[in-house]
């Protein structure tokens, strides 16, 4: 059950990798991390940081990990991989591996990922990431590739693109909460029109498509087209 995003992004391979690849870019388009910064390490080897998720106001999960990369490669494209842990008890997410590949295209850079981990709490654990964590964390990923999308396509910062997707959102909600509002009130006639608006406003938050500069997880690719292997440089890192 190894995830999968992939998308097309319209720019040039350096901006794109320094995007993805420096912790403090990194950090402001990834919904997945509140923070991500390197840890001390000797040059040339592969560099060690530690990353860390706000899940609550007052509650942080944070774990370490261990990245490379390839950007010197014989077909043209690079290619990252690495592996991380937390030791967290909270975090239901023990240790994974993943990589990202960037491979130009006449359209654009592919930019795609494929990553998988364990989770910790065992039977509850394992239930719990495949009916919620997991779809969660695909769903983010994909929206967060989208949001990268639109930074590097449309110079859309990720905190604009952010503000613009709560404002859609919250216009959605209001396309179904109005509705459904009215109809509870005891307005006779008025109440019983309600009715049907509702589930028209309900179609339209979930039919009416995204503002092409608002980020959306449904732009991306979330099966791999083929078969897809793992990099061989993943197998170089040692765990975190």
């Amino acid at each position: 059950m190894g995830l999968y995003i992939e998308t097309t992004v319209r720019t040039d391979l350096e901006t794109l990798w320094e995007r993805s690849q420096e912790p403090d870019r990194h950090q402001r388009w990834d919904l997945r991390f509140t923070e991500i910064a390197y840890l001390p390490g000797a040059e040339g080897e592969p560099r060690r940081f530690r990353y860390a998720t706000r899940v609550l106001p007052f509650l942080t999960v944070a774990g370490t990990g261990v990245s490379a990369g390839e950007r010197h490669r014989a077909g043209g494209d690079r290619v990252s991989a690495l592996r991380f842990f937390s030791g967290h008890p909270l975090s239901l997410l023990a240790e994974g591996s993943g990589y990202w590949r960037y491979v130009p295209t006449p359209d654009g850079i592919r930019f795609l990922t494929g990553y998988d981990y364990r989770p910790r709490w065992g039977r509850f654990g394992r239930a719990a990431d495949r009916l919620l964590f997991r779809p969660l964390m695909g769903w983010a990923t994909a929206w967060s590739f989208d949001r990268l999308r639109l930074w590097c396509e449309q110079g859309v910062t990720p905190e604009r693109s952010r503000d613009r997707w709560l404002l859609e959102a919250a216009a959605r909600l209001l396309l179904v909460v109005v509705p459904w509002a009215v109809a509870s009130l005891p307005l006779g006639g008025l109440s019983l029109a309600a009715v049907p608006l509702t589930v028209l406003g309900l179609g339209a938050a979930v039919l009416v498509p995204p503002s092409s500069r608002t980020p959306a997880a449904r732009r991306c690719l979330r099966v791999p087209p083929a078969r897809t292997r793992e990099p061989r440089l993943l197998a170089t890192l040692e765990q975190p």
